[in-house]
């Protein structure tokens, strides 16, 4: 078996174990399993930038460098719905009632 078959064999698998894990999981837990996903990306996008600069051709550059775009994109996109959800259990403040008017706004 070449060593491609066996990595592309571990990849398939991992997505299929990854897309179960996920599924299965509450929606009261989101909020924290993305943050510990985005700890995740970050040493996915490290690791990418420091695979990608040992490149010896210009493919690997290429996937290297898709790799590192995707991995920040992600990341950044983990974070942007992490604040997002967090939001969502924040009260909003009421707007505070200026001295000298009535409740419809004019002046007294």
């Amino acid at each position: 078996m070449s060593e491609a078959v066996v990595w592309l064999t571990i990849f398939v698998l991992s997505v299929f174990v990854g897309i179960e894990v996920i599924s299965k999981v509450s929606s009261t837990l989101h909020t924290p399993l993305m943050s510990g996903a985005n700890a995740i990306h970050g040493i996915i996008l490290l690791g990418a930038i420091l695979v990608t600069g040992y490149a010896e051709s210009t493919v690997q550059l290429v996937v290297g460098l898709i790799a590192v775009v995707m991995a920040t994109v992600n990341m950044v996109g983990g974070f942007v719905v992490t604040d997002r959800m967090l939001q969502m259990f924040t009260r909003k403040k009421k707007p505070a009632k200026s001295a000298g008017t009535d409740q419809s706004g004019a002046a007294a």
